[in-house]
């Protein structure tokens, strides 16, 4: 029999269940095309689902005999995801209804997937982590392939659905690995064993690094890392647009929250070990993101490339392994959001003659055609490429500090380095915008939901600098809830 007070830190994602469920029923009942209001009713659930979020405090609850908890870290992580869900679905509503493949399902799935975030964001098992991850896989499947009279999409989403079950693969074995070695799947189980808290404490042996090693591979994929990043520039180009834009930021900041809970939770005691293989996967990431985007002129593609540098910075931070570096990896999510929903809401307003154009050649001029949203993407370019006194700049600052403090001093010259090339194509869209002359203008209006989140983030990035207080001593309070020795 579950206790009511069981359920207490549930509730919002029961509340996210149920608002699901109902939105899927009356998506059916209503004749006429109901996607306008759903996903007005979608983005209110992600509100409400934020409010309960934010009312059950900062203490660590669990639920379920342990299988779930919530506490401060899991709180600022689905803060995160929850506005990226939010933005995203608003965003998607014009183009959906422009391109006239509007569907009740669309943001129906959207909130299934974001349930899945929310559960392994608080996943406290393997087995807890699985059902999250799984949850929210399938539906981005769905949504990847989602104009499926489009064959870029289908082949979008097929590709994501063949290779991410190979991932899911992987990341069962490991965990099998692990069950086999340790005889438990719990993270607090697991890292008493590993620190020595246990009556029959066990050493790392071989089947243990080898599992740990298959769930980093199977993580890795999530959060489109090297060697498992094959899939994102080919997903993020054939996905519509407002796809991709929901894929950019929702489930990356899942993932690689899910990849510090495991990290620093259950393997926290075997951080020598896991942190060469971080490392590597950091280096990769940094160098094949800023090396590949260097030849891209599409701009979705360049944008899976750029997410995948970013993902490297993020790394470097969960490399480090303490308080400071994960503090860094909070405060460079939260940037990163922001600026990826400013750029995409600028690539969601690429459009001549009503069609949608994907070419870097053609934001040509923009400055002269457009030039507000010639600043805003400058903005958001300079801030991605580190530029101070941006906020993109801090989010590297803190990482690369943190990792400096770590010892890791290879790790920060080659990420410091790699940063330097990735400035180039990003400053090479600002030459673009504002040295060429403009071909073709975009259509106008831009319309009210892009351009409010293109006003939104740029004004986060450019306000970081001089507030940075609210979102440092949030991530700070976040951080230390995973290192309670050192809190």
């Amino acid at each position: 029999m579950i206790k009511t007070l069981d359920l207490v830190p549930v509730l919002p994602e029961i509340f996210m269940a149920v608002a699901g469920l109902a939105l899927l029923m009356l998506g059916v009942f209503r004749k006429e095309d109901s996607t306008k209001s759903v996903s007005v009713l979608v983005i209110l659930a992600l509100g409400a689902a934020m409010v309960l979020v934010s009312s059950l405090g900062g203490d660590r609850l669990t639920a379920f005999n342990g299988l779930f908890v919530a506490d401060r870290f899991a709180g600022f992580a689905k803060g995160l995801v929850l506005v990226a869900s939010a933005i995203a679905t608003a965003m998607s509503l014009p183009y959906l209804e422009r391109e006239k493949i509007g569907r009740f399902e669309y943001p129906v799935l959207v909130l299934f997937s974001t349930l899945g975030m929310m559960m392994m964001i608080s996943a406290n098992d393997f087995i807890a982590l699985y059902l999250g991850l799984e949850l929210q896989s399938l539906a981005l499947y769905v949504l990847a392939a989602y104009n499926r009279d489009n064959a870029r999409a289908t082949e979008a989403g097929l590709k994501y659905f063949v290779l991410g079950s190979l991932a899911s693969g992987l990341l069962l074995y490991g965990v099998s690995l692990i069950y086999g070695f340790a005889g438990t799947t719990s993270f607090e189980t697991l890292a008493n064993l590993f620190s020595g808290g246990h009556e029959h404490p066990i050493k790392p042996n071989m089947g243990i690094i080898a599992g740990l090693v298959f769930i980093l591979a199977g993580l890795s994929f999530k959060v489109s890392a090297v060697p498992f990043h094959m899939w994102a520039p080919d997903v993020y180009e054939g996905a519509p647009t407002p796809v991709t834009s929901f894929f950019a930021v929702a489930p990356k900041i899942a993932a690689l929250c899910l990849l510090v809970r495991v990290m620093t939770g259950p393997f926290a005691d075997l951080v020598e070990q896991w942190r060469q293989v971080v490392t590597f996967i950091a280096i990769g990431s940094m160098f094949v993101g800023s090396f590949a985007a260097v030849v891209q002129t599409n701009i979705k593609r360049l944008m899976a490339y750029s997410s995948i540098g970013h993902v490297g910075f993020v790394l470097v931070g969960i490399a480090a392994g303490t308080t400071l570096g994960i503090q860094g990896v909070l405060i460079y999510l939260a940037i990163y959001l922001f600026m990826n929903v400013g750029a995409f809401a600028v690539i969601l307003s690429m459009r001549q003659k009503g069609r949608m154009v994907e070419g870097i050649d053609d934001l040509a001029g923009l400055s002269k055609t457009h030039p507000m949203m010639a600043f805003v993407m400058a903005v958001l370019m300079f801030s991605m490429a580190g530029v101070p006194p941006l906020a993109g700049f801090w989010g590297k600052f803190y990482v690369f500090m943190a990792a400096i403090e770590s010892g890791l001093y290879t790790l920060s010259i080659l990420g410091v380095l790699s940063s330097v090339v990735s400035t180039y194509y990003y400053l090479r869209i600002v030459k673009v915008m504002y040295f060429d002359e403009p071909t073709e203008a975009f259509d106008k209006p831009v319309g009210t939901s892009m351009t409010l989140v293109m006003a939104v983030s740029t004004l986060v990035i450019l306000a970081f600098t001089l507030i940075p207080a609210p979102l440092v001593t949030s991530a700070k309070a976040a951080a230390q809830v995973l290192f309670p020795a050192a809190g």
